[in-house]
Order: structure tokens, then sequence, then C-alpha cells
């Protein structure tokens, strides 16, 4: 019996120390010298202070910000914690009055707006932690921006355009906006 269990917990000490010690020091020594930025969490910093990370949705209420997609995370949104949609299907009345409820927000914001709302502002992703919205979400807003902080819409929209990024490895997904990064810099540019 012991010629049978030492060999058992010699092997059991070695995987454990490579696989929960060695292994994890290694991928993380090599992601920090080659991805310092992501594996840090891709954090935004803005005169010393942090802003958020580019990786998880903000939540931004002030008429004079671009919004970002709704987050179905509980018990606050955007919590890291409680990554997951509400699982509400497109039937369901609790989700029918909460797309209804946003679009009474989007027009009481902006009642003017002749656009059609797209639709990514008025559900929540999958995850509830999205960074992006389309770029027609964005363009929606800009009225709504402008007029809050006297910018011409011609200047806010370049710079929306400006924050269009393209598919992943020009592949995958759609055309998207950074909410955070695309108010930070309007910020700067006011």
């Amino acid at each position: 019996m012991r010629d049978l269990l030492r060999p058992l917990l010699v092997l059991f000490v070695l995987l454990t120390a490579l696989t929960g010690g060695i292994y994890p020091l290694v991928v993380t020594g090599i992601g920090k010298a080659f991805f310092a930025e992501q594996v840090s969490g891709s954090l935004v910093r803005r005169d010393s202070q942090l802003w958020g990370s580019r990786l998880i949705g903000q939540s931004f209420a002030e008429p004079k910000y671009f919004w970002s997609r709704l987050s179905a995370t509980t018990p606050m949104p955007y919590n890291g914690a409680s990554s997951g949609g509400s699982n509400l299907g497109p039937a369901n009345p609790a989700l029918l009055d909460a797309v209804r409820a946003r679009i009474d927000a989007l027009q009481k914001a902006d009642p003017r707006n002749p656009l059609p709302i797209p639709v990514d502002l008025v559900t929540a992703s999958a995850s509830g932690l999205d960074p992006h919205e389309s770029p027609a979400a964005a363009l929606y807003q800009v009225a709504r921006v402008a007029r809050e902080r006297h910018m011409d819409v011609v200047r806010l929209r370049e710079l929306v355009l400006a924050h269009v990024e393209g598919p992943q490895w020009s592949v995958f997904g759609e055309p998207r906006v950074n909410v955070l990064s695309l108010n930070l810099a309007l910020d700067r540019a006011q």
C-alpha cells in the first residue's frame, strides 16, 4: 500500500505546485510583459484619477454625457461580480415595460429628436457590462448632448464618428463606440 501511496502523493504535490503556482505565475508574467494594460484591467485615468475601465460599461446619467447601454446586473448597474443578462424573453411583460420606460426617458430627454431610437439604447447586453454601443446609438444622442453643452452639433457628430471602432480584428462584431472614451474626449473637447 505504501508503495502505491507515495507516488500518488508526490504526483499530487507536483501537479498542485505546477498548475496552482508555477503555471499561473508564468502566464501572468507573460501577460504583464506583453499586454500590461490589458492584464491590469484596461483602466482609464484622467488627471491621475481612476475613471473606469474600457472593458466594463459605466453609468452616465447626466444629460450632458452620452448614455451607455442598460445594465441588467444586480444589485447595482455594471456590477462586474454579477455579470449576466436579465433572462427576460421578448414577450415578457417586465421586459416590455422596461423598454417602454427607457423609450419614454429618451423621448423626454430629447423630445424633438426625429431619429428612430436604436435598440441598444433600450435593451441590455447579454453580459450587462458592455462598454460599447452602436454608432447609431451615439449619433442618436448628439442633439441632446450638444444642447446641454452648448456645442456645435456638426463638431460633436465628428467627435462621435472619430470614436467609432471597427470590428475586432476587422472580422468579429460590428462597428462600435466606447462610451467612456467618448465621454472623456467630450470633456477634453470642451
